[in-house]
């Protein structure tokens, strides 16, 4: 079975990452055709990035590291939920893409954001980044307005709309995990 893992990206306290993360989990649980689990980067504890090779050659030296290669590599696919701070994704979410290289090679990706303009910014630095890693970044994504799915920018409740735009992202996600699969073949 395909495995997507649900990346929440930010770190922060308070953060509204949370809720959304959970959302597009527990939305992606009731789905049959994939298993899902959320990968919540508080509980890997990332320092700034500290190993002395760098990510492409694959020689990792720190516990840190090696536990999270190892998450990393174990799925087939991605949803990045990642917040918009000043007009790019969360330095914690790019630092921990930045530790390793292999693991995200040849997956697909999608993005559900966050912010005042959606967290399209963020997005867009993103797609950057994927490319670089030879990961596939989907078309569709999931764009949350502070101002439309947040009450007071802090209590997430997402327009209904939001729950079509999330299965597309996944549908989209789900359908390149596949076609990708002969490319992870070790």
């Amino acid at each position: 079975m395909t495995k997507i893992g649900i990346i929440l990206g930010s770190t922060r306290p308070g953060r509204n990452g949370e809720a959304v993360a959970r959302w597009v989990y527990d939305v992606a649980s009731r789905r049959t055709d994939a298993e899902f689990e959320l990968v919540d980067l508080l509980d890997y504890k990332l320092p700034h990035l500290d190993e002395a090779i760098p990510p492409s050659l694959g020689q990792y030296t720190q516990p840190h590291t090696l536990a999270w290669a190892e998450k990393i590599d174990s799925f087939d696919g991605f949803i990045m939920v990642t917040p918009e701070y000043n007009h790019s994704t969360s330095a914690a979410l790019k630092n921990a893409i930045d530790f390793l290289f292999a693991e995200w090679n040849n997956k697909a990706v999608g993005f559900v954001s966050y912010g005042s303009v959606g967290g399209a910014r963020a997005v867009e630095h993103l797609r950057l980044v994927a490319g670089e890693l030879q990961m596939a970044d989907v078309r569709a994504q999931v764009a949350l307005s502070l101002f439309h799915d947040f009450e007071n920018f802090s209590t997430f409740k997402p327009g209904d709309h939001q729950v079509e735009a999330l299965n597309t992202t996944l549908d989209q996600v789900l359908a390149w995990s596949r076609a990708l699969a002969p490319l992870r073949e070790k």
